[in-house]
């Protein structure tokens, strides 16, 4: 059983992420899956762990965002009686309740820090300690975390720990924003339509070709999540008939403006010009507004990251973000 054909898409960055992943799920190690809101992280970190010997043990995630600092460290390493008002009996933790399994730590990158010195700890020692406990408990967990921003950046801003970073990222898995493999949005649009009509019983409605240009070209800040919502409520108020342009979302119209807009012919000067240092100054002017991301600059100038980080190399950009 392939347990990551639930990520769908055959671009050649998907298809290299697979491949590692595969690699991956094979082994213990503990892994840090990137990208921006929205990608399939947790879709992905699903699949590692399905394809892992840990696959019939628990399965634990949390999202760190959705937790206030003060009852993050309990919902963690669970808490004695008595240890805050409140703590009535011994409680357990997510640590605990996953032993032997996988925990799933989402949006890692909002973690307080004080609470980053105890994931270190477990990962150099495999020993927690329960809130108001006096004695570590030690428990066998395989971790897979997950960041919708550059860690690198909180580092530098003092509010991620770089001992962590290291500890965390022993493999990186990075996955490509929908923007930058455009040849999938066919193949994801047919499979969100599918999940539609059978969740619905509603019959799935045909794009037609003008209709998946435009949104071939389309941004998608939201990414895939974005892409499932739109067919979602496409499937449902045009079941059974044809979508057209006009038939999508203003944010699709919008964009086709801004292009043709942003697409206006430019003068070249009598003197001409020097097309290598217009290109760096805007790749530059690009990661300037993004603060150093790589993916949105990409967006910004209309080309996949991988053309970004040759053209980065081409002008010996690449130490400067």
């Amino acid at each position: 059983m392939d347990h990551f054909s639930t990520i769908i898409g055959h671009s050649p960055a998907l298809d290299s992420l697979i491949r590692s992943a595969k690699i991956v799920a094979a082994t213990d190690v503990t892994v840090l899956i990137k990208g921006e809101t929205g990608t399939g992280k947790e879709i992905l970190a699903t699949a590692i762990q399905q394809a892992s010997s840990r696959a019939n043990k628990p399965f634990i995630t949390l999202n760190c965002a959705a937790l206030p600092e003060s009852l993050i460290e309990s919902e963690l390493f669970g808490h004695k009686k008595g240890s805050f008002t409140g703590a009535n009996t011994d409680k357990q933790g997510l640590f605990q309740a996953a032993d032997h399994g996988t925990l799933f730590l989402d949006e890692i990158n909002s973690l307080p820090l004080s609470i980053q010195g105890k994931i270190l700890r477990f990962l150099e020692s495999g020993e927690c300690l329960a809130v108001g406990g006096i004695k570590p408990y030690k428990v066998d967990i395989r971790i897979i975390s997950a960041t919708n921003t550059d860690l690198n950046q909180q580092i530098e801003a003092g509010q991620f720990r770089s001992d962590l970073y290291f500890r965390l990222n022993v493999v990186p898995l990075e996955l490509p924003n929908l923007s930058d493999r455009p040849e999938d949005i066919v193949s994801l649009i047919k499979h969100f339509s599918m999940l539609t009509e059978h969740t619905h019983g509603l019959t799935a409605p045909k794009f037609s070709k003008a209709t998946l240009k435009v949104l071939k070209a389309y941004s998608w800040p939201g990414n895939i999540r974005e892409l499932r919502n739109v067919c979602e409520r496409l499937g449902i108020l045009l079941a059974g008939r044809i979508i057209e342009p006009e038939n999508l979302p203003l944010e699709f119209t919008s964009k086709r403006c801004t292009t043709a807009a942003a697409t206006t012919k430019l003068m070249l000067p009598e003197k001409g010009l020097e097309l290598d240092a217009i290109e760096a100054d805007l790749i530059l002017q690009a990661l300037d507004r993004t603060k150093g991301n790589r993916s949105k600059s990409a967006r910004l100038l209309g080309i996949s990251r991988d053309t970004l980080l040759y053209r980065m190399q081409k002008h010996n950009l690449a130490m400067a973000y």
